[in-house]
C-alpha cells in the first residue's frame, strides 16, 4: 500500500461540481488487483447532511483529487461514500473506489475550456498562463 497527501478534492453530483475545502486528507492506493483506493477527507461538519445522504444512497460518482503537490494534475476517480464519522466540529469521510485513467492532461483541458469560453489571441494566452500557474479547478464535462 502507498499513502499520499490530498491537497484538493471535488466531485460531481447531479450535474453539479462540488469542491470540498479540506482541513486534511489522504489517499491510500491499496495496490491490489482491483485497483482500489481509499480516500479520507477531514472536513468541516457543515457537509454532514450531504455525505450522510450519499452514504445512504450508495451513489457512485466522479471525483478529482490533487495528490501530494498543489501543482500536480488532478487524478480522476470513481467513488462512493464508505463511512461518515463526526469528530467534534469536523467530519471524517471515507470514500472507496478506483482511479480512472484520463489521457488528456491539465494543460489540454484548460486550453479547451478557455477556447470554449470564447477567448482568443492575447486574452487566450494571458488566461492560459494564469491558469497553468494557479491551476484553478476545471469544469467537468
Amino acid at each position: 500500500m502507498k499513502t499520499f497527501k490530498m491537497m484538493y478534492f471535488e466531485f460531481d453530483i447531479e450535474q453539479e461540481t462540488i469542491q470540498i475545502p479540506l482541513e486534511d486528507g489522504i489517499l491510500i492506493n491499496q495496490e491490489n488487483s482491483f485497483n482500489v483506493w481509499i480516500i479520507e477527507a477531514f472536513i468541516k461538519k457543515d457537509y454532514q447532511q450531504l455525505f450522510d445522504k450519499l452514504l445512504a444512497s450508495k451513489e457512485v460518482f466522479d471525483a478529482r483529487a490533487v495528490i501530494s503537490f498543489p501543482d500536480n494534475d488532478p487524478a480522476h476517480f470513481t467513488l462512493a461514500v464508505y463511512a461518515v464519522e463526526p469528530i467534534q466540529d469536523h467530519l471524517s469521510v471515507l470514500f472507496k473506489g478506483t482511479i480512472t485513467r484520463h489521457r488528456q492532461n491539465y494543460a489540454e483541458q484548460l486550453l479547451a475550456q478557455l477556447v470554449e469560453d470564447g477567448l482568443e489571441g492575447e486574452a487566450l494566452q494571458q488566461q492560459f498562463k494564469v491558469g497553468l500557474h494557479y491551476r484553478p479547478p476545471l469544469r467537468s464535462k
